[in-house]
């Protein structure tokens, strides 16, 4: 039973690329998540593609990423993290870094990052 306040942008048969809460009264939240379209960049290309993709989702949601307020990073080798977190640095506005986790995982072949976000409407 699916009610109008929850809205899904369904990318297969039980998953969403982006799903839209909102409140009664204004305000909600927006979960989203982003692997990369091109898995034969190495992992610094696969991740500015995955943050512009988030961007992307972020906005039809209604935010930006300004507003995220939990991260979760899913890598295949956790001794990239450096390289990782130099472009998250560049990609996240000063002030606003959410909670963060960066765990390692197996992953389909060719991936190397996937992105997990929640961020709060205004």
């Amino acid at each position: 039973m699916a009610g109008n306040d929850i809205v899904r942008h369904p990318i297969e048969n039980g998953k969403s690329r982006l799903t839209i809460y909102k409140l009664p009264g204004g305000g909600g939240f927006v979960w989203c998540v982003a692997g990369p379209p091109d898995t034969s960049k190495d992992l610094p290309g696969q991740t500015h593609d995955i943050l512009a993709e988030v961007d992307k989702r972020l906005v039809e949601g209604g935010t930006d990423r300004s507003r995220i307020v939990k991260a979760e990073v899913v890598v295949t080798n956790h001794d990239r993290k450096p390289e990782f977190d130099a472009i998250w640095r560049e990609w996240m506005p000063e002030g606003c870094g959410p909670v963060r986790s960066f765990v390692q995982s197996i992953m389909p072949d060719g991936d190397q990052v996937e992105v997990i976000i929640t961020a709060v409407l205004p």
